[in-house]
This record gives structure tokens, C-alpha cells and sequence, in this order.
């Protein structure tokens, strides 16, 4: 089992997740209905809080449940929680062992709040912490480099907003995600030959807005952990606020712009920048107009709801991450400095 094995498993544990799954979903949701909810609470790091920043949109969106990122440290260092009343209070985490998600969800326990787990380890002390606990069964994930586990947590925040709305209609499109996630990776070698091109690439702007603002955080810590190139995420929107100057002749930006609400306004964005810039540029979408900017377009599958776009989108960002790991001669299951469980506190 490798990292590129394991991001080819993300189709089959997808579906494998929303068929069994469903049911405790289901039951999550009406135990969120029967209590006066008035806002998620959600503690994660690394990864899981790229996920929190998903569930922050798609819950605000399709839910009108507003989202608060928790600050651990004030529940650890600082001894100072702040009131949770009326919270839903969310520990995400792969392995569920950092002390400090663990005791968000205590002291949620503490002030009365119903607490969930989303955990791919159910007997961990996350898990047993909480109320309620979401397994996204992604399976043992060995490589250091979460890839597996991320799109089973957006599976499970996209089933939970479902459940909560109880839609037929996004039940239905829910389904569609492993076939869509299937036909991303017939990109693979297409990925792995455009990596040549950034062999000695030793910084990028990774860019994202609405759905995809959690994708491009998301790929941006990918190239840091695995090619260790400087990677910095921006929503398109806070990139024209100062670091736009930083942008010249050959300047690398990774960017995703998918179909949906916010496209027009990432369009204009790539061409400034590739016009007026010359930038350098990376571009995940099924837009053919968006894709004919960019030097190196990777194509999405086409008519993805934008809502679900998230979870599919990173699945080429992963590729070029792990195929540019191996063009800089680098080992992608032994990133530097890295190891699989990281507790902080």
C-alpha cells in the first residue's frame, strides 16, 4: 500500500461510505434536530481542518448553520473555553488522538452540548469523548500524506448537511460521487507527465474560492508535506488584497475554478493574471474557457454540482502532488519531518 494506491482507492470507499453509512447519518441528523442547535463548533488540525473549512461553506449554504473554527489552545494552554451554548460541538480527525481536539469535545460534554466524533478510528479517545460518532471507514491509511481520509470526511460533512435537509435530490447527486471521482483518475499519467514541467518549482500560489477555498488549502499542504515546495493558499477574492504583487513573468499559480457561482469571478482573476502577468498556470476545472488559460489545464469530469465539486477536484490536485513528489526525487511515503499521528496539545 502506497500513496498512489491509496488515492486510488477513494472511489470504492466513497461509495462504500454513503451505502453504509446512510443510516447513522440519518440518526446524527435528527439527534442534531432534537436539540436547540444554533451553531457548529468544529476543533480539527492539518488536514481535518481543511475539511472544517468545507463543512464551513456547504453547512452555511445548504443549512443556514453557521460555523465557528475552533482555537484549541484556549481550551488547553490557555484554560479559557469560551461559552458554547447552543453549539454542536465537532472533533475531526483521522486517527482522533491529539489531545487538544479531545478536549474541545470535553469541555463541549461539560457545557451541556451534543458533541460529535468524525473519526476513522472509532475506538480512539476522540471517539469516545463524544455523543455521536461518524466513522468514515476510509480503511488503514499507511501513507503519511492523508488523501483517502480527507475525501471521506467531505463524503461525511456532504451526507450530514443531506441528512439535515433530508434531499432527495442531493441523496441522488451524493451517489454520482464515485463515478466522478473514477473518471479523475483516468488523469493520472496525463498529471504525472505535467509535473515534469515544475521539477525545480520552489514556490507556488495555490488559489480557491467558495466550495473550493478548502481544496486549495488543501493542496497547498499536500505540496508542503510531500515536495516541500513553499505553497501558500489564498481565497481569489484575499489574493488581490497585497499578495498579487508578489506575481511575475513564469510565477506559478495553482488554481481551481469549477463550474458554479464564483467561476465568472476566478475566470477574471487567471486572466489578469496570465495577460497582464505571465504567470505560470495550473488550473483543475471543466470550463474550456478557464482551461484555455492555462499552460498546464487539468480537466474536471463535466456537470458536478458545485456543492460536491470539492470532493472530486482534489483528487488530481493529490496526483500532481505525489507525481511532482517523485520528479524532485523525493520519497513519497517518508516526507521529512513527518509522521503519521501528530499529537498537539
Amino acid at each position: 500500500m502506497t500513496l498512489h494506491s491509496e488515492i486510488f482507492e477513494q472511489p470504492e470507499r466513497l461509495a462504500s461510505l454513503l451505502d453504509k453509512q446512510k443510516q447513522t447519518v440519518l440518526e446524527i441528523a435528527k439527534a442534531i434536530q432534537s436539540r436547540n442547535v444554533q451553531y457548529a463548533f468544529l476543533a480539527a488540525r492539518g488536514t481535518s481542518d481543511n475539511a472544517g473549512r468545507y463543512a464551513n461553506y456547504l453547512w452555511g449554504a445548504h443549512n443556514g448553520l453557521p460555523l465557528a473554527l475552533a482555537t484549541p489552545s484556549l481550551f488547553t494552554y490557555y484554560q479559557s473555553p469560551p461559552r458554547l451554548h447552543g453549539a454542536l460541538v465537532i472533533g475531526v480527525s483521522q486517527s482522533g488522538q491529539s489531545p487538544d481536539i479531545v478536549s474541545v469535545l470535553e469541555e463541549g460534554h461539560r457545557q451541556g452540548c451534543l458533541t460529535l466524533a468524525i473519526t476513522n478510528e472509532t475506538d480512539s479517545p476522540l471517539a469516545k469523548a463524544a455523543d455521536l460518532v461518524l466513522d468514515v471507514q476510509a480503511g488503514v491509511e499507511k501513507a503519511v500524506a492523508a488523501t483517502k481520509t480527507y475525501t471521506a470526511e467531505l463524503m461525511a460533512i456532504a451526507m450530514i448537511s443531506t441528512a439535515l435537509n433530508n434531499s432527495e435530490k442531493h441523496w441522488n447527486e451524493l451517489a454520482s460521487v464515485s463515478k466522478w471521482t473514477e473518471q479523475t483518475l483516468s488523469l493520472d499519467k496525463q498529471i504525472a507527465q505535467m509535473t515534469q514541467r515544475y521539477r525545480y518549482m520552489s514556490q507556488c500560489v495555490v488559489l480557491g474560492r467558495g466550495f473550493n477555498y478548502a481544496t486549495a488549502f488543501e493542496w497547498a499542504l499536500k505540496l508542503k508535506e510531500l515536495t516541500y515546495v513553499s505553497a501558500e493558499p489564498y481565497s481569489s477574492a484575499d489574493f488581490q488584497h497585497g499578495p498579487i504583487a508578489m506575481v511575475e513573468g513564469g510565477f506559478p499559480i495553482l488554481a481551481l475554478a469549477p463550474s458554479g457561482k464564483v467561476l465568472d469571478s476566478m475566470k477574471d482573476m487567471l486572466t489578469r493574471l496570465r495577460q497582464q502577468k505571465n504567470a505560470e498556470l495550473v488550473l483543475i476545472s471543466d470550463d474550456m474557457a478557464a482551461l484555455a488559460l492555462a499552460q498546464s489545464p487539468i480537466q474536471l469530469p463535466p456537470q458536478i454540482p458545485e456543492w460536491l465539486t470539492p470532493i472530486v477536484s482534489i483528487i488530481p490536485a493529490q496526483l500532481f502532488a505525489c507525481h511532482l513528489t517523485e520528479v524532485k526525487g523525493y520519497d513519497t511515503e517518508k516526507p521529512r519531518n513527518l509522521t503519521k499521528v501528530t499529537e498537539t496539545h
